[in-house]
C-alpha cells in the first residue's frame, strides 16, 4: 500500500498487512523538497520508515510532520506527554522511552521515533533557544492522528511545550524516521507497553548498559560520599538533633542549599522552613534505615546511633486516634542583612508538628491535613525496620494503632481517602478514590504478614480490587504529586477527567509504582497469578517513564533514570532509587533479564548527579554553576536534571539544593537495602546475568542484625 502519494509519485509504501491498521500517512515537503523514502521490515509486524532530505539552502518553514491515521477508531491512546491543544507538542525533551500507541481492543498500532536518526541530527543549541528544528510527537485522539515531526519549540507552563515560530531547516542532509508496529495479538494489546520497552532496550538501552552506562564500577564510594557529606562535611547544616518529651531525637534537615556550603563566601539563607519529614517523598525514617545498615556494615557506632535517633523521632509523632503528623518544623525569621534577604530558623525550641504542605488546601505545614499516603508509608517503614533491622515491638504497636484508625476510613468500594481534616478527622473530599490507596494495600499486607490478623488482609484485597477495577484500566494515575507539587497544570479542570485531545489523564508514575508493588505483594500473599500479570502491566507503564537510551541533548548520563509525569520535565529524578527494587523483584519473579538490567540501571542512575571526583564530567558542570564548590562539598546532589524542560550544552542549570531524604541519602539507602537483599556483586558489576540474591526469597528476605 502506498500512503501520501502525490503528483510526483512520492509516498510511503507499506506491505498489504498494514491495510487493516493504517488508513493514511501524510508526509509533507521541506520547502519544495520531497523526501526520499525507504522502508525495511526488521521483524514481523514492524516497518522501519526512513525519510531523507537534501536541502541545497536553508529553509524557513514553521513545521514539518508525518501524520498517521489508524484504520480503526481507538478506545485507548498513550503518549509520553500531554498535548491538550493544537498548539502543544511532545518535545524531544520528553523522549525517555518515546512512542505513540493506539488500539481498539482488537488492533493496535505503535509509532516509535527512530533514535538512530535522532542521534544523527545533533542540535547546535540543545536549549531550544535557536530556531533550528527539534523532534516532536503529537497525539490527537478526536481526529485519530498520530504525528511525528520537526519544529522549533518552547516551554509553556510547568511543563508543556508548544511550537515556536520561525523554524529554520539548515542546508545539507537531514535524516528522519520512525518504526511502525502493528498487532492483533490480545496479550500484547492487554499490555500495550511491553513491546515498546522490549524493542527499545534490545535496540539501545541494553547495549549501553553492557558498555557500563549510566555508571561503571563500584557504587560504594558514592554511598561513602553521601554519608560523609551529611554527617561530617555539611553536618552543621544537615544534622538536626534535639530533645522531644524527654528523649533525644534527630534526623537530617529536609532541605539545604548551596548557600549553606562550608565554602560559600556569602551569608547563608535557608531555602525553606527548617523541618524533618516522614512523607511519601521525603522520609527520614527510610534514610535512617540505610544509615543503620551502613553503620553496622562498617562498624560505625555513631552512624547507628543517629539512625536510632531518627527512629525515635518517628515514634515520637503524637497519634490522635491512631493518626499522626508527618512533619516537625521550627519557626522561621525573615530579615535583610547588607541588602540581602535572609531566611533563618529560630531553632528547635520553637518546634511544632504538622503535615506536608504539598496538598490542595494550604501551603502551611502547621495547618495542613493528615495525609493517608504519608502515614501508610511511614507505618510500612516501621514494620520493615522491625522485620529486617532490629526487633522493636513499639514499631508494630504504633503501626497497628494507625491501622485501627485506617480501616474505618475505607469506603464501600475499597478506597482509602486522600486527606483527613485535622479537626474533624473526616475525609477532605479530594483524591478520595485515587491510586494512593495502593500504598495502604502494601502496608496492610505487611501488617497481616506480621500479625496474621485477617481483617488487615481482607481490607487490603478489597482496596486492591478498587484500584484494579477503577484506576488501572483507564490509567487514572492521579496522586498528590500530579497536581499539588511544582506541576499544578490541570488542578482546576482535569482532576478526575481526561484531557480530551489526548484521551489521557494527567498521570504521575509515583502511583504506578505503589500499585505495581501492591499487586506483587497481593500475588505473594495469595499466589493468584492475575495479580502478578496486572502488576507487570503497571510496572511496564511506569517503565515508559524510564530512559531507555542516551539522548545527545541530555548532558549527563541518563540511561535507567526516571521522569515523573506527563506534564513535567525531569530526567534522573530521585524516585529511581525507590523504584529500583520493585523492578528487580519483578525480574526475579518473572525471570526477565531486561527488568534486572533496568532495575540495576535505575539504581546506578541514582548517583550520576552527585558532585564528586567519581563523576568528572558532572563535577565540572557543578563547578561551572557554583565556582566555590570543592572537596568539602563532595556528596552534594540535586534531586533531578532538566526539570524546566530544557538542557544546555554550556552553562547547564545543575540546581542549588539537596534533599538528603530524596537525593543522596535516599540513593544510599536503596543501595544498602539492595546489597543486603541481593548481594553487593549484583549492583557493582555491569553483567547482571547472575542469579539474583543467591536464592534469597522476596519477603522477609533479610536476617535481623
Amino acid at each position: 500500500m502506498r500512503y501520501g502519494k502525490g503528483s510526483d509519485d512520492s509516498g510511503i509504501l507499506l506491505g498489504m498487512e498494514y491495510e487493516d491498521f493504517v488508513a493514511s500517512i501524510d508526509c509533507g515537503r521541506i520547502g519544495s523538497v520531497a523526501p526520499e523514502v525507504s522502508v525495511a521490515y526488521p521483524r514481523t509486524g514492524m516497518a522501519r520508515v526512513r525519510l531523507s532530505f537534501r536541502l541545497d539552502s536553508p529553509v524557513a518553514q514553521a513545521d514539518w510532520s508525518v501524520t498517521i491515521r489508524p484504520a480503526f477508531q481507538p478506545v485507548f491512546h498513550w503518549s509520553p506527554h500531554l498535548t491538550p491543544t493544537d498548539e502543544h507538542v511532545v518535545d524531544q525533551h520528553s523522549f525517555r522511552s518515546p512512542a505513540l500507541i493506539a488500539h481498539d481492543g482488537q488492533r493496535m498500532i505503535t509509532m516509535i521515533p527512530d533514535l538512530d536518526a535522532m542521534m544523527a541530527m545533533p542540535l547546535k543549541s540543545a536549549s531550544g533557544d535557536a530556531k533550528e528544528p527539534r523532534w516532536y510527537m503529537d497525539l490527537n485522539a478526536p481526529r485519530n492522528e498520530l504525528v511525528l515531526g520537526l519544529s522549533a519549540t518552547e516551554v509553556r507552563e510547568h511543563v508543556l511545550y508548544v511550537r515556536k515560530p520561525g523554524t529554520e531547516f539548515p542546508s545539507g542532509a537531514l535524516e528522519f524516521g520512525f518504526y511502525l508496529a502493528i498487532t492483533a495479538d490480545q496479550e500484547q494489546i492487554a499490555n500495550p507497553w511491553r513491546g515498546v520497552l522490549d524493542f527499545l532496550w534490545n535496540g539501545w538501552g541494553g547495549r549501553l548498559y553492557a558498555a557500563g552506562q549510566p555508571l561503571a564500577g563500584s557504587l560504594e564510594p558514592y554511598v561513602q560520599h553521601a554519608y560523609e557529606w551529611a554527617f561530617r562535611r555539611w553536618e552543621h547544616a544537615v544534622w538536626q538533633q534535639f530533645e522531644l518529651e524527654g528523649r533525644d531525637v534527630g534526623a537530617p534537615a529536609f532541605i539545604v542549599n548551596v548557600q549553606q556550603s562550608p565554602n560559600y563566601p556569602g551569608v547563608a539563607s535557608e531555602r525553606e522552613f527548617r523541618s524533618i519529614w516522614n512523607q511519601a517523598w521525603f522520609s527520614s525514617l527510610r534514610s535512617a534505615q540505610g544509615l543503620y545498615r551502613y553503620g553496622k556494615r562498617i562498624g560505625n557506632d555513631e552512624y547507628v546511633r543517629r539512625a536510632m535517633l531518627a527512629k525515635e523521632l518517628a515514634l515520637a509523632a503524637p497519634q490522635r486516634g491512631g493518626l499522626f503528623p508527618s512533619v516537625i518544623a521550627t519557626e522561621m525569621d525573615a530579615f535583610e542583612e547588607n541588602g540581602t534577604r535572609i531566611n533563618r530558623s529560630r531553632g528547635w525550641d520553637t518546634k511544632y508538628w504538622g503535615n506536608s504542605n504539598r496538598n490542595p488546601f494550604t501551603r502551611s505545614a502547621k495547618e495542613s491535613p493528615y495525609h493517608i499516603l504519608d502515614m501508610s508509608w511511614t507505618a510500612l517503614l516501621m514494620l520493615r525496620w522491625h522485620d529486617e533491622l532490629e526487633t522493636d515491638a513499639r514499631l508494630i504497636d504504633y503501626a497497628a494503632s494507625y491501622a485501627e484508625a485506617l480501616l474505618p476510613l475505607q469506603d464501600e468500594r475499597g478506597f482509602f481517602p486522600g486527606w483527613i481534616d485535622p479537626v474533624t478527622l473526616k475525609p477532605c473530599g479530594i483524591l478520595d478514590d485515587s491510586p494512593e490507596t495502593s500504598m495502604s494495600v502494601t502496608f496492610l499486607l505487611k501488617l497481616y504478614e506480621l500479625t496474621k490478623r485477617e481483617t488487615f488482609l481482607d481490607s487490603a484485597l478489597l482496596a486492591m480490587k478498587a484500584v484494579t477495577e477503577r484506576i488501572v484500566p483507564e490509567g487514572r494515575w492521579e496522586d498528590f504529586e500530579t497536581y499539588y507539587s511544582c506541576s499544578s497544570y490541570g488542578h482546576d479542570h482535569l482532576l478526575g477527567r481526561k484531557a480530551e485531545r489526548n484521551n489521557m489523564y494527567k498521570q504521575c508514575n509515583f502511583s504506578m509504582f505503589w500499585t505495581a508493588e501492591a499487586l506483587l505483594e497481593c500475588y505473594l500473599t495469595t499466589r493468584d497469578s492475575a495479580y502478578l500479570q496486572l502488576g507487570r502491566r503497571c510496572l511496564d507503564e511506569m517503565l515508559m517513564t524510564q530512559a531507555s537510551w542516551q539522548p545527545p541533548y541530555i548532558f549527563v548520563p541518563a540511561l535507567g533514570g526516571f521522569g515523573v509525569m506527563n506534564v513535567d520535565g525531569e530526567w534522573n529524578d530521585s524516585r529511581q532509587s525507590l523504584f529500583a527494587e520493585i523492578i528487580l523483584r519483578y525480574g526475579k519473579e518473572l525471570g526477565v533479564e531486561e527488568y534486572v538490567q533496568r532495575g540495576i540501571a535505575a539504581m546506578r542512575a541514582s548517583f550520576v548527579l552527585m558532585y564528586c571526583p567519581e563523576n568528572p564530567e558532572v563535577k565540572a558542570r557543578w563547578e561551572q554553576a557554583w565556582p566555590f564548590f570543592g572537596e568539602r562539598d563532595y556528596g552534594f546532589m540535586m534531586e533531578n536534571y532538566g526539570h524546566g524542560g530544557r538542557t544546555h550544552a554550556e552553562d547547564d542549570y545543575m540546581g542549588d539544593f539537596t534533599i538528603f531524604d530524596w537525593g543522596n541519602g535516599a540513593a544510599a539507602e536503596s543501595y544498602m537495602r539492595l546489597t543486603d537483599h541481593y548481594g553487593e556483586s549484583l549492583l557493582d558489576q555491569a553483567d547482571s546475568g547472575q542469579e539474583l540474591g543467591g536464592g534469597t526469597t522476596l519477603r522477609g528476605h533479610e536476617r535481623k542484625t
